[in-house]
């Protein structure tokens, strides 16, 4: 049996797609690893292993920083962690299957700081739109493109 290069590693607090990244790293001989805090109880299953920090504020972004390789993806909806990921070559999806690459992280920083500014300010700002089926489908797909990819191309 071929041992996994690749690994999925999940933000795993808030991930709307747990399901559909263990049925995808499954199906492509990858495996996951997913980091969450003692508040939110994750169950390992077949290519999928759990990792539980403490709930203190950054733990579990921490953690993944520091396990990260260039050989994972990393999925996750913090933009901070998103930018960490990168620094360390790894491929970064969103739970809405967006890839985010270099060329995009500086404005999706700016922006995050921007809102945060309006907040603090008392400017009532929008939330993230509902999560859709449409969304659950995207991601699946670009995560199986993928590991696909880094499959056909280990050097990767």
């Amino acid at each position: 049996m071929l041992v996994p290069r690749h690994r999925v590693v999940v933000d795993g607090d808030a991930c709307p797609v747990k399901a559909e990244i263990a049925r995808t790293v499954r199906s492509c001989g990858a495996t996951a690893l997913l980091v969450s805090s003692h508040a939110h109880v994750l169950v390992p299953e077949p290519s999928v292993e759990v990792v539980t920090v403490d709930a203190s504020d950054q733990s579990a972004d921490l953690y993944i920083a520091n396990v990260l390789t260039k050989n994972d993806i990393l999925v996750t909806g913090d933009y901070g962690l998103a930018a960490l990921g990168l620094a360390r070559g790894s491929a970064v999806l969103t739970p809405r299957g967006k890839e985010i690459r270099e060329t995009d992280i500086e404005g999706l920083l700016e922006q995050r700081h921007f809102s945060a500014r309006q907040r603090r300010g008392g400017t009532r700002t929008k939330g993230p739109r509902p999560f859709t089926d449409e969304d659950r489908d995207r991601f699946q797909h670009k995560l199986t493109t993928l590991l696909r990819g880094l499959q056909e191309n280990p050097d990767l």
